[in-house]
């Protein structure tokens, strides 16, 4: 037990800060259909803005120069992508290769922020929390607060007009043409929200760490990605509401699965495929379910002919 709950407590931080990675997308790649790729770009320049910021004595300040940072990310993503003609992959493929040089000239020239000696948004919740029963679980609490507020904003966000007309650029950019709503100020709002949702999960991993590495952002879609499949697998196609934390448990099913794998002293090389087998069993899952009422059906009737097979032969 004294090993389960850390283990625990480590999977749901690490799971709900990612989880605003994986909002992020649930935005971009569920609700507008677009395969954003300049996440882990986007992820580190909220690392990297967060922690410059932080170290200059303004912790809260930290937070919006980091959602600040991934809406411009966001933004020369869209406008590459709708003004100058260049397909969605491609567009984010060539901002996050930018974003690396970006990211580094950010940092001064380093690979590496040390953050031991800063106030954080963390620092400043494990004073408030000092000497009370909350004292050890102030990460979860701060990480927690900010899943909770961006949760309850984008369902909000997804009902208004503009999130309504998002969600039908997703669905039919033809009949939103049709409709005079401009898909290309659609795609850049919500494009633009949902890299401020990864700046928000960057900066606070960095601050949770204490420490800001260029390559913090390695591997982020992948692992949205996953834990998105993973929340739609358990969740299915509900409504939004559902659909938002099915997205958020999905983060968590998946830190805890990564968990349980350092736990089992998997050399860190093996995590990246372990990310690869979990993207392809969330993608396989819902498909074999839909396949499955027919695979029964052609196993029944292949019984049927062996039966009918059988009972000629003894005749």
């Amino acid at each position: 037990m004294g090993v389960i709950l850390p283990l625990l407590q480590t999977a749901l931080e690490l799971g709900l800060t990612g989880g605003l990675t994986v909002l992020a997308l649930f935005l971009s790649y569920s609700m507008l259909n677009v395969c954003d790729l300049s996440t882990d770009g986007c992820f580190t320049l909220g690392a990297a803005v967060g922690a410059v910021v932080a170290i200059a004595g303004h912790p809260y300040l930290s937070i919006l120069a980091a959602m600040g940072a991934g809406i411009l990310s966001g933004l020369i993503t869209a406008v590459i992508q709708t003004k100058m003609g260049v397909d969605s992959l491609l567009a984010g493929i060539i901002v996050n290769t930018g974003l690396y040089s970006i990211n580094i000239a950010i940092m001064s020239g380093s690979s590496i922020l040390n953050m031991n000696k800063t106030d954080t948004v963390f620092t400043k919740m494990k004073d408030l929390l000092k000497g009370t029963f909350l004292n050890d679980q102030y990460k979860l609490i701060v990480i927690l607060f900010a899943v909770i507020l961006v949760c309850v904003f984008l369902a909000l966000f997804l009902k208004t007009r503009l999130g309504l007309a998002i969600r039908a650029t997703g669905n039919n950019p033809a009949m939103v043409k049709s409709s005079s709503i401009n898909p290309v100020f659609t795609t850049i709002i919500g494009l633009c929200v949902a890299n401020a949702f990864t700046g928000l999960s960057g900066c606070l991993m960095a601050q949770a760490q204490k420490s800001v590495d260029i390559n913090i952002g390695t591997g982020m879609v992948t692992i949205a990605l996953a834990s998105l499949l993973i929340g739609r697998t358990f969740f299915g196609k509900r409504k939004i509401p559902v659909q938002i934390v099915g997205a958020v448990i999905g983060a968590f099913i998946f830190r805890l699965v990564y968990t349980i794998a350092l736990r089992l002293n998997m050399p860190a090389y093996m995590l990246k495929l372990v990310s690869s087998v979990i993207v392809i069993l969330a993608i396989f899952l819902p498909y074999l379910k839909t396949r499955y009422p027919m695979l029964r059906r052609r196993l029944g009737i292949l019984s049927g002919r062996k039966k009918g097979g059988d009972s000629h032969a003894e005749g």
